[in-house]
């Protein structure tokens, strides 16, 4: 499946890694591709280090097992660069998407990343802004989007908008949505 697209998330328990995950396996369902959506954790407790898994192809997806060799890492908390290999299995050509204030030569440099692209937002920022809560899975999912371009920004914010309104109040919905456009605008590249 040469189109298959592996993309891993980096957080904490309690960041919104798994959410996130979720919706953007949940926004390219909704464009009509093949996906999966999962995570990986023990018996973490709130705060520790844990991964989640998106897949999404235009074929059907036969690979059941976590992801080794990403072409895109998303970095919800930037405490993990010091302390995790965010860019294990990464090939040359990949794309790391940091959560943080620094720019995308500092965090290349930080974590040593030789090829490939980097890409900075800070979604903490973003989501305390409009959310009134740290919690930075949705701005990342923005940023994402905006490096890679795997789904229309569009088609994210109905299905968050479908999603969140059958748990959530429309101010926390329209916060969220705010949150995505916004880191979407905010994304530094290198």
């Amino acid at each position: 499946m040469s189109d298959l697209v592996e993309v891993r998330w980096h957080g904490r328990g309690g960041q919104g890694a798994k959410t996130a995950s979720q919706l953007l396996a949940d926004a390219a369902l909704d464009e009509g591709m093949y996906i999966q959506a999962f995570s990986e954790y023990g018996p973490e407790r709130m705060g520790a280090p844990i991964q989640s898994f998106t897949r999404i192809s235009s074929e059907p997806i036969k690979i059941h097992c976590h992801v080794a060799n990403p072409e895109i890492v998303v970095v919800l908390d930037p405490t993990l660069l010091g302390t995790v290999d965010v860019a294990a299995g990464m090939d040359g050509e990949g794309k790391i998407i940091v959560n943080t204030d620094k720019s995308p030569a500092e965090v290349r440099e930080e974590i040593g990343l030789k090829g490939g692209k980097v890409y900075t937002v800070d979604a903490t920022r973003i989501a305390t802004d409009c959310l009134g809560r740290p919690i930075p899975n949705t701005p990342m999912i923005g940023a994402l989007l905006k490096a890679t371009a795997l789904i229309k920004v569009d088609d994210l914010k109905h299905g968050l908008k479908k999603k969140f309104s059958k748990k959530f109040k429309d101010e926390i919905v329209r916060g969220n949505i705010r949150a995505v456009e916004r880191a979407y605008e905010e994304v530094k590249g290198e």
